[in-house]
């Protein structure tokens, strides 16, 4: 036993401190500025301890509704189950190359049967027949059937990583795993996002029903004044009918936000993965100090390398780094080791008697000398990968810093245009209280109340598409950043 121990002991210590043929791994340099562009309004605001890729969802959607569709989504949506079970899959293509790495010992046991003529049983005996048994034992007087067992303990075909092949496969293997914990992350952040979105969306059509309700309600009691005082012939015929036009533009608008906001809540439900909760969206508002949380402002472009997707992409190009390695060693000779030891012996009941052990070992060696140029086209392709993924990232950061910069840049220029938008509804109020007043006091035709009436309505729907384009801008920044995946608070039961 001990002879066939050796070269094994011997091979796993040159496995262990065999070399490797990767290329030493660098980190591209990012083609991006160090500090994000100046904004067109540049604000005074503190830089924040916390980066926003270290705030947890929970403590960025403030609002207890948007959590709770944020944890539902997490949970069942479709995207989200996808890179769960990608993992999984990664994971175990990860062990499968890892097992590589160790010889495959299994338990065999062999049994062989044959049967000779009578005529040449003589000759099958004396070991002078390619079929004879392997000990060339006789059959037994009067037979001429040859029995043959052999039960064991060994490994086939184990590959000693001298140059590093295994191993530069193992860790692309692991890298590609790592790439998809990212990925998962990455699509987390993205579900947190879709789910914002949708739900701003809804509140927002929500607030543009409402308003048009509003409006409805106003017009049809200016429809039932004008009337009267057409009746009463104070208003003219024009005055009448442009009353009734603005009810019937009013109604139509009513049908399209109901149907927006049904299409809205659809749009949930496919997010979420389950049935919209009933009583989970009741009385919404599209308040931005309530739903969310502000974001630190001043932060350094550096902090786009912990973006997941980013992640994910340095990991691929280290999984393509680690290929050439492997590529590289294609070139070199490969030793493979095959041994066993056992017992043996013509009859069922000798194997474990005295006498009957055996031992093989077969070590194998296998040098390329001709391979038609697959190798070296191997390689090739193995550095044009590289080549490509290390492209890759580079782009994918390029895009994130436009994102965030893109994001810095609404930030500024919405608030502006949200309190100028303000400003207008409250000056188209006021003109529309005025000139209701000169209509009611026969100072002014109607045209001039369905002039500040439009005006009115334009203003307040304006107001509604600002503060959601705000709102949306302030997740696209906090999910650009890296934020949405980390949990800094304690979540509640079921909740990922």
């Amino acid at each position: 036993m001990k002879k066939p121990l050796l070269p094994v002991l011997c091979a796993a210590a040159l496995s262990i401190l065999g070399c490797t043929l990767e290329p030493r791994y660098q980190r591209p340099e990012a083609a991006i500025a160090p500090q994000w562009p100046e904004p067109p309004a540049p604000q005074s605001v503190e830089p924040a301890a916390t980066a926003a890729s270290d705030i947890g969802w929970r403590d960025f959607f403030a609002d207890a509704t948007l959590q709770k569709l944020i944890e539902l989504a997490l949970q069942h949506n479709p995207d989200a189950r996808v890179a769960e079970l990608n993992i999984a899959a990664a994971r175990a293509q990860y062990q499968i190359q890892r097992a590589s790495l160790f010889p495959a010992i299994a338990a065999n046991g062999f049994g062989e049967f044959e049967k000779y003529p009578a005529s040449v049983a003589t000759l099958a005996s004396s070991g002078g027949s390619t079929g004879g048994t392997a000990t060339g034992t006789p059959p037994a007087s009067g037979s001429n059937v040859f029995r043959y067992y052999d039960v064991g303990l060994g490994f086939t075909s184990y590959e000693i990583d001298l140059f590093g092949k295994i191993r530069s496969l193992d860790r692309e293997r692991l890298q590609q795993y790592l790439g998809y914990v990212e990925t998962r992350r990455s699509a987390q952040i993205s579900v947190v996002a879709e789910v914002a979105n949708a739900y701003l969306t809804l509140l927002a059509d929500n607030a543009l029903l409402k308003i048009t309700r509003d409006t409805l309600d106003s017009q049809q009691d200016s429809l039932k004044l004008v009337q009267m005082s057409f009746e009463g012939g104070v208003a003219t015929a024009l005055d009448f009918h442009q009353a009734q036009t603005t009810v019937a533009t009013a109604q139509a608008n009513l049908a399209q936000y109901e149907r927006q906001v049904a299409q809205d809540q659809d749009a949930l439900v496919v997010l979420l993965g389950v049935p919209l909760p009933a009583d989970l969206l009741r009385n919404g508002e599209l308040d931005s100090e309530k739903l969310l949380t502000d974001l630190p402002a001043g932060m350094p472009s550096d902090v786009l390398t912990r973006r997941p997707d980013i992640l994910a992409a340095e990991h691929n190009l280290i999984a393509a780094n680690a290929n050439i390695g492997a590529a590289r060693a294609a070139f070199f000779p490969s030793i493979s080791l095959t041994g066993t030891f056992g017992t043996a012996s013509t009859q069922l009941s000798g194997l474990f008697k005295g006498g009957s052990t055996t031992w093989t070992f077969a070590p194998q060696i296998s040098v390329p000398i001709f391979s038609g140029g697959a190798n070296v086209a191997g390689l090739h392709l193995a550095n044009a990968q590289k080549d490509i993924l290390t492209t890759q990232y580079e782009q994918s950061i390029q895009s994130a810093f436009r994102e965030v910069a893109d994001a810095l840049a609404g930030r500024s220029t919405l608030d502006r245009q949200l309190a100028a938008t303000q400003a207008l509804v409250d000056a188209s109020a006021e003109s529309y209280r005025l000139s209701s007043m000169r209509f009611s006091n026969g100072v002014d035709n109607y045209l001039a109340v369905l002039d500040s009436q439009r005006l009115l309505f334009s203003a307040q729907q304006s107001l509604v598409d600002i503060k959601l384009a705000r709102l949306e801008n302030l997740v696209t920044l906090y999910k650009a950043l890296g934020g949405g995946w980390r949990e800094r608070t304690a979540p509640t039961a079921g909740a990922r």
